[in-house]
This record gives structure tokens, C-alpha cells and sequence, in this order.
């Protein structure tokens, strides 16, 4: 109750800032509704294996827009040399594209929210906030109700974007500061029929304790297809609360790969909802936890029409004293006939006080539809690894070369160059990172 407390304190500061009518009012809405929904408790079925016991008592606080403005000099260079656009948004700073930025395509638009607000409100009002119910999901409630700017992406209809986008989402404290501060993060995709983008979402973040509470709405059109990214590698003190919530309309392609690499409690969702026949839908995803993290993957695909295909596959590996959750839950409802979907997650404990609380679901009122799930645990081969040791490998070489060899299913699905490679040395490197 003090930390809900806290958040409605600085609602009061945020109101009496400018805005426009139309947030104003859509953020009274939100904080309202917060209000009433509290942080959800151990008795909530979908938190039953997630604690927010320490994150609800921490007093994290808002950051002020501007009060870290030129941070834009310390953003590290060697991200400017990755191809493609990329817009960046560092603390609580305005959004920025990185100079090494390509021209976008004719009609494409990458910029802050705020910014597409004024210029393009008929291209965002019609999706901000209408697809992520923020009536039932306390953290998208606060989200909403803290939204003051955020990236905005949209590719016109029958545009190609060739060159990936990228969303970069940094803390990096240009003062010497022990508050801990809650970002509230928001992104809006949204590609018009028959077009065709490569977005990647980066989260990274410094040793200090944070909240970064993350909510991206995506809109695939008609026959338009969208490979989507996500890399989350944030410092050992940090929360990490996710939410992703895509509409595909009919015949369009959507694929997510989430990557979760850092932070000490992170929960990720995914809500991906199939408006038209034809649609496809795939999500994978990857994740790493030692010491005592926690990690949190709640997928949910709703299989609205008929004529859809889903595919998820996600993977983990847990060293130390690490919790794992997944949730993934296909829901098919009585007229989406000629359904085929289907649902893994497998996990790999390198460690006998790791933990893995599995539960895949299948909800279905059609009759005519192909559905499989299954979750599998397991440790590492030991004949495998002892033929490597054998070969001369040492023992973390033997250990990294196996988990590389569970974990490619997944990176090598990475279209991105660049993205895949930084993973591939990640994964290469990780045990003896670990020990450091």
C-alpha cells in the first residue's frame, strides 16, 4: 500500500506537467484504474510462482524529463556501427536517432511518441492503448498512466524497410545517485498492409537498482510481415517487467525472439491475438539466469478466427540458486476451425537448487484443429561432456560449447547478423563470465 502510495504521489507531480487533452485523460484513466487493482498478490494465479514482494517495497521514483538531457555524448559509440536506424532513449532523456543512422525508406517514421503525437496523431491515436487492456494489468496500468514519451515506428502500406530498426532503451546515471527510479517504457509499431520491417528492442542498463516497466504495442496489417527482436540484458539489481501485446490481421506474418540475459527479477509477456484467417504467429524465445534470478515468460496466443498457425519455442538455462517460470496458454476458441498450434519449452539446469516451474496450456472449443504443447527438463549430457574433455577441452569449454549447442535452436533463427554473433559469444562465454 505505501509503494502504491508512492506511485499516486507522483502521478499528482506528473498531471501538473503540459500535456495534451487526449493523454491527460487517457492517463487519469490508467492511474484510476491502478488504484483499484493495487500490485497483484500470491493469491493471483498468474503470480503464484512470481514474488513482487521486494519490488513492491522498494520506492522507486519518477525521473524527471530533461534532468539528464546531453547524455546523448556518453551513449557508447560502438553502437553507432551497427547497420540500419536506430533511435535511442537513454534515462529519461528524449528520444534520439544515432548518427550513424541510414535514410529511412519514403514514408517510414521512426521518432519519439511525443513528437509522433503532434505531427502524426491520426497514424497513433487509433492504437495507443487499444490493444494492451491496462484494465486488467496493474503494470500496464502504470505504464500507461506514466506515458510521456517512448518510441513510435510505422512503415506505410507496401513498403519494404530493409535495414532493421532498432529501439535502444539505456539507463546510464549521469550522476552519482543511490535513488532508484522506475522508466516506464512505451513503443508503438505499426505496419500498414503489405509491408515488411525487421524492429529490435534493446534494454540495457547499469549496476544500479531500477524499475523498467516496458509496454509495446504492435500492429501487423493485412499480408504484412514483421520479424521482431528483443535483447533485455540489464544490471544484477535491476527489475525488469515486460509486456508485448501484437494484433495480426489476415494473412500477415509475425516473429518474436526475446532474448533475457540480465536483471535480478524479470517477467516478460506476450499477448499476440489473430484478427484475420491466414495468420501466422511465431515466438521464441531464450533465457539465462544464475545467482538468484528470477525469470518470468507468460506467452498467450488467441486463436480468435480460424485458418491460423501458431509456433512457440522457448528455451533456458539456470545455473546457481536461479527460478525459471514459463506460462504459455493457447486459447482456441469455438469458431477458429482449421487451427494448428503448437508449443514447447525446454530448460536445462546446470545446478541441483535451480528451478523450473513449468505450465503449458491448452484451452479449446474447436473441433477441428491440430494442437500439441510439452515442457522437458534436463541437466547435461555427461558422456558428451566427458568425449569433449577428452578431446582436450577444459571443463567451462566443454560445459559453454554444450549450452551453445542447446541455446542455437534459437540463436540461429536470428536474421540479424550482428545480434546473432553478440549472442553466439555470450552464450560461448558464460560460464566463465559467471565465475568472475
Amino acid at each position: 500500500m505505501e509503494q502504491t502510495n508512492q506511485y499516486l504521489s507522483d502521478y499528482e507531480w506528473l498531471e501538473r506537467q503540459p500535456a495534451a487533452p487526449a493523454l491527460q485523460r487517457l492517463r487519469k484513466a490508467a492511474i484510476a484504474r491502478f488504484a483499484e487493482l493495487g500490485f497483484p498478490g500470491p493469491r493471483d494465479e498468474e503470480w503464484r510462482f512470481t514474488p513482487l514482494g521486494e519490488l513492491a517495497r522498494t520506492p522507486f521514483h519518477l525521473p524527471s524529463v530533461g534532468a539528464m538531457d546531453g547524455i546523448e555524448a556518453q551513449f557508447p559509440q560502438n553502437l553507432d556501427d551497427e547497420p540500419g536506424v536506430a533511435l535511442a532513449c537513454v534515462n529519461a532523456a528524449r528520444p534520439f536517432l544515432l548518427k550513424g543512422s541510414r535514410p529511412l525508406p519514403e514514408g517510414v517514421i521512426v521518432c519519439g511518441l511525443a513528437e509522433a503525437l503532434q505531427k502524426y496523431p491520426l497514424l497513433v491515436e487509433p492504437h495507443l492503448a487499444r490493444h494492451a487492456d491496462f484494465k486488467r494489468n496493474a503494470f500496464a496500468a502504470l505504464n500507461t498512466a506514466f506515458l510521456r514519451d517512448g518510441a513510435f515506428v510505422y512503415v506505410p502500406p507496401g513498403t519494404v524497410a530493409a535495414d532493421p530498426i532498432r529501439l535502444w532503451s539505456l539507463v546510464m546515471l549521469g550522476v552519482q545517485t543511490q535513488t532508484p527510479y522506475a522508466w516506464h517504457r512505451r513503443n508503438l509499431i505499426v505496419l500498414g498492409g503489405n509491408a515488411q520491417a525487421t524492429v529490435i528492442e534493446n534494454f540495457w542498463g547499469g549496476p544500479a537498482t531500477s524499475l523498467t516497466n516496458a509496454l509495446t504495442e504492435i500492429v501487423v496489417g493485412e499480408n504484412a510481415q514483421l520479424d521482431h527482436y528483443k535483447e533485455q540484458d540489464e544490471g544484477r539489481e535491476a527489475y525488469h517487467m515486460s509486456l508485448t501485446q501484437i494484433q495480426l490481421a489476415r494473412a500477415s506474418r509475425f516473429s518474436s525472439h526475446a532474448f533475457t540475459l540480465g536483471g535480478a527479477w524479470t517477467r516478460n509477456e506476450i499477448n499476440a491475438v489473430f484478427t484475420g484467417e491466414g495468420a501466422e504467429c511465431t515466438l521464441n524465445g531464450l533465457y539465462r539466469g544464475d545467482g538468484r534470478r528470477l525469470i518470468d515468460n507468460h506467452t498467450f496466443i488467441d486463436h480468435a478466427v480460424p485458418h491460423c498457425t501458431s509456433h512457440e519455442l522457448y528455451k533456458g538455462v539456470l545455473d546457481g540458486q536461479a527460478r525459471s517460470v514459463f506460462n504459455g496458454k493457447i486459447y482456441v476458441r469455438q469458431d477458429a476451425q482449421k487451427t494448428d498450434a503448437k508449443q514447447t519449452n525446454k530448460t536445462l539446469l546446470l545446478s541441483e537448487e535451480a528451478t523450473i516451474n513449468a505450465k503449458p496450456q491448452l484451452e479449446i472449443y474447436a473441433d477441428d484443429v491440430k494442437c500439441t504443447h510439452g515442457a522437458t527438463v534436463g541437466q547435461l549430457d555427461e558422456e558428451a561432456l566427458f568425449y569433449l574433455r577428452s578431446r582436450g577441452l577444459g571443463l567451462d569449454e566443454a560445459r559453454n560449447l554444450l549450452i551453445y549447442a542447446f541455446a542455437n535452436d534459437i540463436v540461429g533463427r536470428v536474421r540479424v547478423d550482428s545480434l546473432r554473433e553478440r549472442l553466439e559469444q555470450i552464450l560461448l562465454n558464460a560460464r566463465s563470465e559467471e565465475k568472475q
